[in-house]
């Protein structure tokens, strides 16, 4: 059986190194910022022509959700750009493209009895959440073989909630969390797996939510995490205008999985997944 030829852009980020563990039986070329700048079309063609690979999986993005709003110009060429150029590059050797968007392309002002369909009116409320969307939209314009998979409070080998509030509450009696923003909290090794899934499957392509299953708030996100790590660390609930940031946060970020689990995509609950990347991660945090 031939192997499948995967190119993997932001190869050595959080959600990329995930990627590059489940493909690994796949051959990978896997590529970051270094290698390739997806923000320059005339290169990304070039890389992708040499390579010709079977499926392109976008990790390439500006996350930096508050140095977006003064960094406006790098935001949008990482995340709208460059998908615009990795879109056109990939239905010149007709491999599939798979990008990963987020919850900021709403506005997360529905109350939180409801949650958000894939189709649901779009309308982001910060610079990072626009040049996501529109990143989104320059993908539909140049190729019809794409998955978008939008997803949510990540996190994973790298720098991300979880190991931040932790080191907090190893080190203070008291942290204070925000109670009134509702998510999913998501392992990038399963966010990895529902791509790999995904492309195995051939599931029909279009724009999936995939997130793990179930949702919370900050604040009993934090509490779990305590819990299940072991940690004496009084937590505090608040409001998000009590700590307020340089750009708007969705107070509800639920993403509907009715789509992708119609699919027989498999997804683990957060919490079990908060477990799994505990155990792994106990030497590092």
């Amino acid at each position: 059986m031939n192997k499948r030829k995967v190119l993997i852009t932001g190869a050595d980020g959080q959600l990329g190194r995930a990627v590059r563990e489940r493909f690994a039986d796949d051959e990978l070329i896997c590529t970051d910022v270094g290698d390739i700048n997806i923000t320059i079309l005339h290169r990304v063609q070039e890389f992708v022509q040499k390579y010709e690979p079977d499926a392109i999986i976008n990790c390439a993005a500006y996350n930096d959700v508050d140095g977006a709003e003064l960094k406006k110009e790098l935001a949008y060429a990482v995340n709208c750009i460059g998908p615009r150029n990795l879109a056109m590059a990939a239905n010149s050797v007709k491999a599939k493209l798979v990008h990963i968007s987020t919850d900021y392309v709403f506005d997360g002002k529905r109350p939180i009895t409801d949650i958000y369909e894939e189709n649901d009116d779009k309308n982001p409320q910060s610079v990072y959440g626009c040049t996501k969307y529109n990143g989104e939209n320059e993908i539909k314009r140049y190729i019809t073989t794409y998955y978008i998979f939008r997803t949510a409070w990540l996190f994973g080998d790298g720098n991300n909630f979880v190991r931040k509030i932790m080191e907090l509450g190893k080190k203070q009696d008291e942290v204070k969390v925000v109670y009134d923003q509702y998510g999913s909290p998501t392992y990038a090794n399963d966010l990895a797996d529902i791509i790999y899934q995904a492309l195995e499957k051939k599931i029909p392509m279009g724009t999936y939510h995939a997130t793990n299953l179930g949702f919370t708030n900050w604040y009993d996100f934090t509490k779990e995490i305590f819990k299940q790590a072991g940690i004496q660390c009084r937590v505090i609930p608040v409001t998000s205008e009590e700590l307020p940031r340089a750009a708007a946060r969705p107070k509800n970020s639920m993403l509907a999985k009715g789509k992708i689990l119609g699919e027989d995509i498999e997804i683990a609950s957060w919490e079990d997944a908060l477990a799994r990347y505990l155990e792994k991660e106990k030497n590092k945090i």
